[in-house]
């Protein structure tokens, strides 16, 4: 599978005259391997560091940046200043959203469409066509929620 993935991003860089050079390609080993989590690109190159201690932390951060203006990732910041990245799923028909814990800074994601009706009303209201949107929630996970008072983070 994740072979597959490599293949796929490949062809997407060719498709662009782009080349997936080694560099380019241990980055995104990096970021096939840990799909499940939302590196920065300070994390991506930790972890790319570990595979080839060649590759600097500019490379790391110029491959990031191509990868998201190509649409192969999704740039997002969680309101804490730090740029993470998400693979793109093109078999999504639109980008998971995600709940952040302020206690303890986890981000889980929620893979359901919660904005349908939203989206039909812009669309009919504003005569608006929606291509995307993100829906980030912040509040006390189901981890922390017995530990703390919720009324502290108002």
């Amino acid at each position: 599978m994740l072979e597959e993935k490599l293949e796929k991003i490949k062809q997407q860089l060719h498709s662009q005259n782009y080349k997936l050079t080694p560099q380019r390609e241990a980055t995104v080993r990096v970021l096939l391997e840990n799909e499940e989590d939302h590196l920065s690109a300070e994390d991506v190159y930790l972890l790319v560091k570990d595979k080839a201690p060649e590759i600097g932390l500019a490379t790391v951060y110029r491959t990031l940046e191509l990868l998201s203006d190509l649409k192969i990732l999704h740039k997002m910041n969680f309101g804490d200043g730090v740029a993470r990245y998400d693979l793109r799923d093109d078999n999504a028909a639109y980008h998971h959203h995600h709940l952040i814990c302020l206690n303890c800074g986890t981000v889980d994601e929620i893979f359901e469409d919660l904005l349908v009706s939203a989206e039909e009303k812009v669309k009919n209201v504003y005569n608006f066509a929606i291509t995307d949107h993100r829906l980030t929630f912040y509040g006390v996970c189901s981890r922390c929620i017995d530990k703390v008072n919720v009324e502290d983070f108002k």
